[in-house]
């Protein structure tokens, strides 16, 4: 089938109290992992894309293996950009079939974030595409953004309600204690904030920095609003963790496809696991 909108999955979601799962990818065989988890689960799924994996892969074969991958699906499937940092690479992204784009103004002030976010939504919205935008700073590192742990801060609730009024965009991704990267810690998640948050803001929030939040949490913060969660880490642990296995056991080992087989198989099965705990099991 063609690829979907993520305003069209989250919709459903938001309304029902589950979460789609918003998987990010870098080469083929995590986007063919993507895809075949989410069939084995039966359930809606979004291919995301970073700065970093638009940079090593090239934005022609991510939309390419993306496209295809939907058009085999058996489940709604739709391509997102992760933190898009201007017009120009948003735009680049539509016109290569995304059909959901990001705009992360979080370094600007207020007004600024605004403007930028709204000029998107203007933009996107003129031909189908749903927009994602971020208010708070989300502590860690993704691809070339980062943020000093010291620096980051909450989403301001009243602010959330305001910004979503001026900007018209589809999703919010809100800053409430998550991080990029590995945690040093257990994250400690302000759900007081999240459920203020949600009695202002009546679209579905997002979850950034989820690997390695405890099932419980993320469970509890969809109950409060999410309707997407986004998981990298988990993935690369589990892809390269399989890879250093295989090489482990078979050093002299020179097939590509031994290694990434197997590699593409570990994804499937930590992607299933958070689909699983997101609750859009079945939901296709």
């Amino acid at each position: 089938m063609a690829l979907v909108t993520v305003a069209e999955l989250l919709t459903k979601a938001y309304r029902e109290g589950y979460a789609v799962g918003a998987f990010n990818c870098n080469n083929m065989e995590i986007v063919q992992a993507i895809v075949a988890a989410a069939e084995a689960e039966n359930s809606p799924v979004i291919i995301q894309a970073s700065q970093g994996a638009i940079k090593y892969a090239g934005i022609d074969y991510i939309a390419a293996l993306s496209h295809q991958a939907a058009k085999n699906a058996k489940v709604p499937v739709a391509l997102h950009l992760d933190h898009g940092t201007s017009l120009e690479q948003v735009m680049a992204c539509i016109r290569h079939g995304f059909t959901s784009v990001m705009i992360d103004g979080s370094k600007y002030p207020f007004a600024e974030n605004v403007a930028i976010t709204k000029k998107v939504v203007e933009l996107a919205h003129a031909v189908g595409v749903s927009v994602e935008a971020e208010l708070g700073k989300i502590g860690g590192t993704e691809d070339d953004i980062s943020v000093d742990e010291r620096d980051a801060f909450f989403t301001d609730p009243e602010e959330a309600r305001e910004f979503v009024a001026q900007t018209g965009v589809d999703s919010l991704a809100v800053a409430i204690g998550t991080a990029h990267g590995r945690y040093k810690g257990v994250p400690k998640l302000d759900f007081e904030r999240l459920a203020k948050i949600r009695e202002l803001v009546h679209i579905p929030l997002v979850l950034h920095g989820s690997s390695g939040v405890p099932d419980e949490d993320i469970k509890k913060a969809i109950s409060l609003g999410v309707a997407k969660v986004n998981i990298d880490t988990n993935i690369r642990e589990a892809f390269v963790g399989k890879m250093r296995e295989v090489l482990e056991k078979n050093p002299d080992e020179i097939d590509p496809r031994k290694i990434l087989g197997p590699a593409r198989e570990a994804a499937i099965e930590i992607i299933r696991e958070k689909i699983r705990v997101f609750g859009s099991s079945n939901k296709a």
